[in-house]
């Protein structure tokens, strides 16, 4: 098969948008849903919302972002309080975590749009997600939640691409996760444990460094960084200054991974034959 230019691809996805006639974007504020919100607000003229899942999973600086970013495409912006930390099976933190949150998060969307009349609702993945181990992706098709990304066969290249052919601001935003996803799995997800992790990767971002995670290991934090920032980091004033915050926010032991910032890191622990299962 031959491979398809991005032009293809872009006029894939309009049509797949087109043939929604109205949706609700399930909207993060990242790269992909950035995207697919503002060619969806292009696409259907009026007929595209966004709405946004607010938890202590997402960080307060992302969700204002988000809020942000859907004034600027004009397009009529919701917010979905979700409860994922009332839930036993999330709260576990085992390797269907993310199976569990997707379907409380994707479940309230569609409670929300269904009182407003929408009943296609549409997220973000795209085709390089599925190369990853992304448990929610079973919930979004259980719950029919659209994939027009993956339906026009974009990759994460493509869309920051288009992106940025298109003047979006987010065209170039490192790529995020909820904050769950610094925990590794078999810890408990606390309300504790992740203002620490949101707390100590705002001191990150507040000394300039982007593409980066706090891994959350009780006491122990773990920092991932590019290794082109390693050096930056080690400044006797910037590591004076992490160790001095970190320990004000309650981490005993401030590590960094010589590996550098690895995207899905924790991912690493799960055997091969469960991630495909």
């Amino acid at each position: 098969m031959n491979r398809l230019t991005l032009e293809e691809k872009k006029k894939i996805l309009h049509d797949r948008i087109k043939g929604y006639k109205r949706v609700a974007v399930a909207y993060s504020g990242g790269v992909d849903s950035t995207l697919l919100l503002a060619v969806a607000a292009r696409v259907l003229n009026g007929n595209a919302v966004a709405v946004t899942a607010v938890s202590p999973l997402q960080p307060t600086s992302e969700v204002q972002e988000a809020f942000k970013v859907a004034r600027e495409l004009g397009v009529s912006h919701y917010r979905v309080d979700t409860g994922e930390m009332a839930h036993d099976e999330f709260v576990l933190n085992d390797q269907n975590r993310c199976y569990v949150c997707k379907k409380i998060i994707f479940s309230d969307i569609r409670k929300m749009t269904s009182g407003i009349g929408i009943t296609a609702v549409a997220h973000a993945a795209n085709v390089d997600d599925l190369n990853d181990f992304r448990p929610g992706m079973k919930a979004a098709e259980e719950l029919d939640i659209l994939s027009p990304l993956i339906d026009a066969r974009m990759t994460k290249t493509d869309i920051r691409e288009l992106s940025r052919q298109m003047g979006l601001p987010t065209w170039n935003k490192p790529a995020a996760a909820c904050l769950a996803s610094r925990i590794p799995y078999g810890m408990p997800i606390t309300p504790g444990a992740l203002e620490k992790i949101e707390a100590a990767e705002n001191v990150l971002k507040a000394l300039g460094f982007n593409g980066f995670r706090v891994r959350h290991h009780g006491e122990t934090a773990k920092i991932e960084l590019r290794p082109s920032d390693f050096t930056r980091l080690m400044m006797p004033e910037r590591r004076l200054t992490v160790i001095s915050e970190f320990k004000r926010i309650g981490y005993t032991i401030i590590a960094m991974d010589l590996e550098g910032y690895s995207q899905g890191s924790l991912n690493r622990a799960i055997p091969s034959s469960e991630k495909s299962s």
